[in-house]
């Protein structure tokens, strides 16, 4: 049974979403003027273990500090609030008026070098605060991207610091994070900072194909010589310079890709001071081919 009022000043208005891992509400905070709106992410362990409910206390205090820490960012929610009632824990965060780049990133329509540029170094641009402070987000994707409907900067949502706890709690092996964007590491249950980039890196090719996110899986599946490499060239003309980039960016082995997000946007600032070449892509693509039959 989902109270109405939490904490004596949160409003449920409606169930976000529901899952393994709790529920998400958009509520009303009834205690500010305007009842200002807000997200409510709702942990319920599946234990009455003492033991393990301590356990999981402690864990959900530390998370929620971090999630606090990273809040300090203008392009994070800010965490409003954490608590607990009736041995069930609760977080509070800025709910972000916008829509999410699923509304830009379109199925059928690839976007333009610059708009891919553009993108791709402002996430960037957060994703090395979040680096820095040691944390993975670990689900980076379109729809974790929100376009702030006040001043048109992206907002990166949902880390997965809840779902976390509640398969810390279960005993559960579970992967965070979504399978079309998912670097092999991550996969094998040992993520690195550098598989947010290589996420990131799979958004772009996404944006720059056309391709539905279904699709993504599919380049995974093609053999490059003696590595398993994302193949994609073949399907957009796009310049030399950003396709090394991306590529670089989606290295099957993390540790030939980017270390940083300081050193992609390093590389974006290099080719945009210079004109960029598009090449015909399909015809590497032939050339590919024969090379690696023969």
């Amino acid at each position: 049974m989902i109270k109405n009022i939490l904490d004596g000043r949160y409003k449920i208005i409606k169930i976000i979403e529901s899952g393994e891992f709790g529920h998400t509400y958009l509520a009303q905070d009834i205690r500010r003027p305007g009842e200002a709106q807000c997200f409510v992410k709702h942990l319920q362990p599946n234990t009455y273990d003492q033991r393990f409910l301590e356990i999981i206390r402690r864990r959900f205090q530390q998370e929620a500090k971090i999630l606090e820490k990273l809040s300090q960012h203008n392009q994070i929610p800010k965490l409003l609030a954490y608590f607990e009632e009736n041995q069930e824990f609760y977080l509070v965060q800025s709910f972000i008026p916008g829509q999410s780049l699923d509304n830009e990133i379109l199925p059928g329509k690839a976007l333009s070098e610059i708009q891919i540029i553009r993108i791709i170094r402002e996430v960037l641009e957060i994703l090395g605060f979040v680096h820095e402070n040691n944390v993975i987000h670990r689900d980076i994707k379109p729809a974790n991207l929100i376009r702030r409907k006040s001043d048109h900067k992206l907002v990166l949502i949902d880390f997965g610091a809840v779902k976390e706890i509640n398969i810390a709690q279960q005993n559960k092996t579970a992967r965070i994070g979504t399978m079309e964007y998912m670097p092999i590491e991550q996969f094998e249950y040992n993520p690195q900072l550098n598989s947010d980039i290589y996420a990131l890196g799979m958004m772009g090719i996404q944006a720059i194909t056309g391709l539905p996110s279904s699709e993504l899986s599919k380049l995974k599946n093609q053999e490059n010589g003696n590595k398993r490499e994302i193949f994609w060239r073949h399907l957009t003309n796009c310049s030399t310079a950003l396709a090394d980039i991306l590529d670089k960016m989606v290295r099957y082995d993390y540790r030939e890709r980017y270390q940083s997000a300081a050193e992609v946007i390093a590389d974006l600032k290099e080719i945009s001071n210079h004109p960029n070449q598009t090449i015909d892509n399909r015809e590497i693509y032939r050339e590919e081919i024969v090379r690696l039959a023969s």
